[in-house]
């Protein structure tokens, strides 16, 4: 196990009597990119809002690089970059004004840096430009810019491709895979789409109501991912019948049966030409036959309702 840049135990948020994140153990560990996923409301945005002391935790423990932040405030804080919610700009200054207002506050100007940011960040032509005159993607890209400006070695980032396009959406996704892969940069990423954490992250934390249900890593999830046989025939009812008899080490799935006559099996899947073969046999007319796999969407569903 590698050395963990964020670390939680039993952190948890209360207001009233609604208990917004869950006691959850989070563990982020050194140059990987960690997508916490969930559906709005899930406790994403307070989680990040704790490790970042925006908000106090009603109860539980959070390390930043092996450190309690409460006892080494500015060591601590000094080395992250973070954007929560939309980022904020003086919308009648270019974006090197804004930068460099930025980098005067935290002390460390310097105008070849932000240079070479901007050309990082794609937005090198757009130097001179007002930030009134951005689109929403320059904007997200600005606020990498500026998140980045000190050379953190940790970037907490909740929901930066909101509202993106798809372009929008690629260029954030090569740019925060560059950061991490190119210079060690620990990622914090949040989303409740679920494509992208996929795209994107090497470790996976699921979130819902609150609780982190689970945290592993993109290779082990693949292996986790049901495979599943579809078969779609003309007579469903009878095709269940012959399953039913055949008494399967696990149930057969055919939720879809009204919709278009198709059996999932998630078991036995080497006899799948033997019970094609019944089936045609009995008189049915088998359409199709797919081996599957389910994906992140279905797997994190799946996670939910359990």
């Amino acid at each position: 196990m590698g050395e963990y840049v964020i670390e939680t135990r039993n952190l948890s948020k209360k207001y009233s009597n609604d208990t917004v994140v869950n006691s959850i153990d989070m563990h982020v560990e050194k140059g990987k990119i960690y997508g916490l996923l969930g559906k709005n409301g899930a406790g994403k945005t307070t989680t990040m809002c704790m490790l970042l002391n925006l908000i106090s935790p009603t109860n539980g423990e959070i390390f930043l690089f092996g450190k309690n932040p409460r006892k080494y405030s500015d060591e601590v804080y000094s080395k992250i970059g973070s954007i929560i919610e939309t980022p904020g700009f003086y919308e009648n200054l270019t974006a090197y004004e804004n930068l460099k207002v930025i980098s005067k506050l935290r002390r460390n100007y310097n105008s070849s840096n932000i240079d070479l940011i901007l050309e990082m960040l794609n937005l090198e032509n757009a130097k001179s430009k007002k930030v009134k005159d951005f689109s929403l993607g320059m904007k997200q890209r600005l606020g990498i810019a500026a998140a980045i400006i000190h050379k953190p070695e940790l970037l907490i980032l909740d929901e930066p491709i909101n509202g993106l396009d798809p372009f929008g959406i690629k260029e954030i996704r090569t740019l925060l895979k560059r950061l991490s892969h190119e210079f060690g940069i620990t990622i914090l990423i949040s989303s409740h789409i679920l494509s992208e954490i996929e795209n994107i992250a090497d470790v996976i934390g699921f979130m819902d109501g609150g609780v982190l249900i689970e945290e592993v890593s993109k290779e082990e999830l693949y292996k986790r991912l049901d495979k599943f046989v579809e078969f779609e025939v003309s007579d469903i009812d009878l095709a269940c019948e012959i399953l039913d008899k055949l008494e399967l080490k696990k149930n057969y799935d055919y939720a879809l049966k009204k919709d278009n006559g198709t059996i999932r099996l998630y078991s036995n899947l080497e006899l799948r030409d033997k019970f094609n073969a019944l089936f045609v046999n009995s008189g049915i007319d088998v359409k199709k036959v797919n081996l599957c796999e389910e994906n992140l969407e279905n797997y994190f569903l799946r996670r939910i309702d359990n």
